[in-house]
């Protein structure tokens, strides 16, 4: 579950992560038609570039992602952006293929989606925006590109292509703001004059853009949201990017008639009914979710100043000792936990977030006090379980540890550290094969060729029956599936 969190220092001093992926943000102003449109069924509007190519190219972009950029697996996180994809997914039309979304850990305001249903939110935005609505509007935004197939109609113009020469055009285009590193990785994964004269092909017109804006004011008002939401979040990115002097991105300067877009969509958002515009703000999870992957996920000790300047709730003081704990300085830490829970005794996530605090110092019996309130407040935490599972084999427990760890990785089954610690306690424990095997499992999704590569080895020597066998080949294709992206 820290698989982000320890690639925190690698973003800080890479400039490849700071420009990432900029040709999918979620560009938010454009004409809009009535909130209520008719939404046509988009099975029926699938062409030459089925259904198949648009998942596969999708996941093999996913993997190319994931095999290069920290993804966040706290289950508190996940299951927030997830609730919210699912909320706004309700009401859009029924699509052909699951959705997917993925929090990256990089300081750009950005968001992006590709064919397939596979949509990445970066951990600025959730930082930078104000209101769930707001972060919901830019969700709207990037579904529509997907339900509206812009990148699958382009390619459907183009002439054949293979999925791999895609999949280094679709890296080409979203690489194409990049520098220095960028251009590195850009040069791994477009090959042949085709695919480097195509990349264009894949980038969002103008009339794209439109469309997106369009029809996600839609999908984000039928799914209860605040329409203003669409709008202020545009606001925000555009007024982000000029405070910190950085240039304005590419998506933005292709599109000079943004400030008219913005205007219009603000007249657009004044016509509806006052009950739509007057819909109430519900941002308590929101706030518990930017708490965390601030004190989690950011510079610890810009964490620190930050939570100093804000009113002292239990939930910054809950943000005030996880970064306290990131810098060592443990009393600190110990003692906003303390104030942290004396102001919000059941709230599940401050008593898991000490609980875990104390597991990590050495304190197991206030540990185990606390995480067993947190999972009884919330048994479906799985961060809670994670420890509570650790604790139970510390005290040699391990079948029951060996329980919350399985169901851990059903809902979270790329969490390195889970197969970490579960391989880890199966090899102290004498299966040896289903040891190595997680532990491959962990290093994969660590993107640790070298460790990965070593326990495939041992698990393939210690296979003795058919299912191992087929477990063997299931790694090894997973494996050989990121390998392509890896340097």
């Amino acid at each position: 579950m820290k698989k982000a969190l320890q690639h925190y220092q690698t973003i800080q001093s890479t400039p490849f992560w700071k420009n990432l992926l900029c040709a999918f943000v979620a560009v938010l102003i454009v004409l809009l038609p009535p909130v209520h449109l008719a939404k046509a069924n988009i099975m029926d509007t699938f062409g030459n570039f089925g259904v198949k190519d648009e998942v596969e190219l999708g996941k093999k972009f996913s993997v190319l992602v994931k095999s290069r950029m920290p993804i966040i697996e706290d289950p508190e996180i996940v299951s927030y952006v997830r609730g919210l994809l699912d909320r706004i997914k309700k009401n859009i039309p029924p699509q052909p293929f699951p959705f997917e979304i993925n929090v990256v850990v990089d300081d750009t305001l950005n968001a992006f989606a590709v064919p397939g249903g596979y949509v990445f939110v970066n951990t600025a935005m959730l930082l930078e925006l104000e209101h769930e609505s707001e972060l919901a509007g830019v969700l709207s935004h990037e579904l529509a590109h997907i339900t509206q197939r812009h990148i699958a109609k382009r390619i459907e113009k183009s002439q054949k292509v293979q999925i791999m020469s895609l999949v280094g055009m679709l890296a080409g285009a979203v690489l194409g703001a990049t520098t220095g590193a960028g251009s590195d990785i850009t040069s791994g994964l477009i090959t042949g004059s085709m695919a480097a004269s195509q990349a264009a092909l894949l980038s969002y017109s103008r009339d794209d853009e439109r469309e997106a804006d369009q029809m996600g004011l839609i999908y984000l008002t039928e799914a209860g949201y605040n329409p203003i939401g669409l709008a202020s979040s545009f606001e925000k990115i555009r007024r982000r990017k000029w405070e910190s002097g950085s240039n304005m991105p590419t998506y933005m300067s292709t599109h000079p008639a943004v400030e008219e877009r913005q205007d219009y969509l603000a007249d657009r958002v004044a016509s509806l009914p006052q009950e739509l515009q007057n819909r109430p703000e519900d941002d308590e999870r929101f706030r518990r979710v930017q708490t965390l992957v601030r004190s989690q996920y950011t510079d610890p000790n810009i964490a620190l100043a930050y939570f100093s300047k804000q009113e002292k709730t239990p939930l910054i003081y809950m943000g005030l000792g996880i970064a306290a704990a990131r810098v060592n300085k443990v009393k600190e830490a110990a003692a906003h936990f303390e104030k942290a829970l004396k102001g919000a005794p059941k709230d599940y996530l401050i008593l898991r977030e000490a609980g875990r605090f104390h597991y990590t110092k050495g304190d197991t019996n206030k540990a185990i006090f606390l995480l067993q309130k947190a999972a009884v407040r919330n048994p479906e935490d799985l961060m809670t379980l994670f420890f509570y599972a650790r604790l139970l084999n510390d005290k040699g427990d391990a079948d029951a540890a060996a329980n919350y760890y399985q169901k851990i990785l059903k809902t979270l089954p790329e969490d390195s550290e889970v197969h970490f610690f579960y391989g880890k306690m199966l090899g102290q424990n004498g299966d040896q094969f289903s040891g190595h095997l997680h532990l491959a499992y962990s290093a994969l999704y660590r993107n640790d060729a070298k460790k990965t590569a070593y326990h495939i080895k041992k698990a393939e020597a210690l296979a003795t029956n058919q299912k191992q066998t087929d477990s063997i080949k299931l790694i090894k294709k997973q494996r050989d599936e990121r390998a392509a992206y890896w340097q």
